[in-house]
C-alpha cells in the first residue's frame, strides 16, 4: 500500500500544478529566512554599542561589526538547518492543490473536496511549522548524547511529523478534520512508516525540496487506499 502510494506519487511529479506548489513554497520559504536573517543582524547591530574601552588595549570600534557578522554567518548556518522543516509547513498552505492534482487524475470519479478555509490553512501551517523546528532543534540534544542513532532519531521525527500532518490533510478533505484523526490514530503504525519513507531523502540537498510535494501525493493516495480497504466493494465518493 505505502509502495505503490509513493511510486503513484513519483509518476506524477511533472504535473504542471505540482510544479507551481514547489515553486511557491521554495520561494516563500527564501524570503522569510532571507528577512529573519536581516532583521536578526539589524536588531544586534542595534543594540551593540559602536565602541568599547577595554582596559589596556584601548577603544574597539569595531566590535558591533563583528557581532552583527557573526549573528549572520550563526543565523545563515541555522537557515539551512531550518530550510526543510520551514519548507514543509509554508508549502503545507498549498498542498491542497497537489491533492486536487492526484485526484483529478487518479480518482476522477470523486465529488468535490470540502476546501480547506485559508485562515484554517494559517493556522495549521503555524502549528505545523512550531511543532517542526521546536522538534528538530531539541532533536540536537539527543543527536549529541546518541550520535551513532542520530540518522534514525532524525527519521523516526520527522517521519512521524510529517506523516501525521500530510495525512490529516489529505484525509479532511474528504471526512472532515474529526475523522481525519480518528482514521489516523487508527492507522498510526502505517502512517509513521510511510512518513519515514518521505523523511529519508530530507538529508539531500534540493531533493528534499520535493519531500513536501510527493508526501502530500503520497498521503493522498494511502488516505484512499485505506478507506477502500474499509469499505470493500464501494467507490469513494465521500465528501
Amino acid at each position: 500500500m505505502i509502495i505503490t502510494s509513493f511510486f503513484a506519487a513519483l509518476g506524477q511529479i511533472g504535473d504542471a500544478r505540482f510544479r507551481r506548489v514547489l515553486l511557491l513554497g521554495v520561494a516563500l520559504t527564501v524570503a522569510l529566512l532571507i528577512a529573519a536573517t536581516s532583521g536578526l543582524v539589524w536588531l544586534i547591530g542595534s543594540l551593540t554599542a559602536d565602541s568599547v574601552s577595554v582596559p589596556w588595549v584601548g577603544t574597539i570600534t569595531w566590535l558591533d561589526d563583528i557581532v552583527s557578522w557573526g549573528s549572520f554567518f550563526l543565523f545563515f548556518g541555522l537557515s539551512i538547518f531550518l530550510m526543510m522543516p520551514v519548507a514543509s509547513a509554508i508549502t503545507s498552505m498549498f498542498l491542497d492543490e497537489v491533492a486536487q492534482a492526484v485526484e483529478d487524475r487518479h480518482y476522477p470519479h470523486l465529488a468535490p473536496a470540502n476546501s480547506v478555509p485559508i485562515s484554517d490553512a494559517v493556522v495549521d501551517t503555524l502549528n505545523f511549522l512550531g511543532v517542526l523546528i521546536v522538534a528538530n532543534l531539541l532533536a540536537l540534544i539527543l543527536y549529541v548524547f546518541f550520535a551513532p542513532l542520530a540518522p534514525f532519531i532524525f527519521w523516526g521525527l520527522n517521519g512521524f511529523l510529517l506523516g501525521r500532518e500530510y495525512f490529516t490533510l489529505a484525509a479532511m478533505r474528504r471526512v472532515g478534520r474529526a475523522r481525519a484523526k480518528e482514521l489516523r490514530r487508527a492507522h498510526i503504525a502505517t502512517i509513521w512508516l510511510a512518513g519515514t519513507l518521505m523523511a529519508i531523502p530530507l538529508s539531500i540537498p534540493l531533493i528534499n525540496l520535493l519531500i513536501p510535494i510527493i508526501g502530500a501525493a503520497t498521503f493522498t493516495h494511502l488516505f484512499h487506499k485505506i478507506t477502500k480497504a474499509q469499505a470493500p466493494g464501494q467507490t469513494s465518493s465521500y465528501r
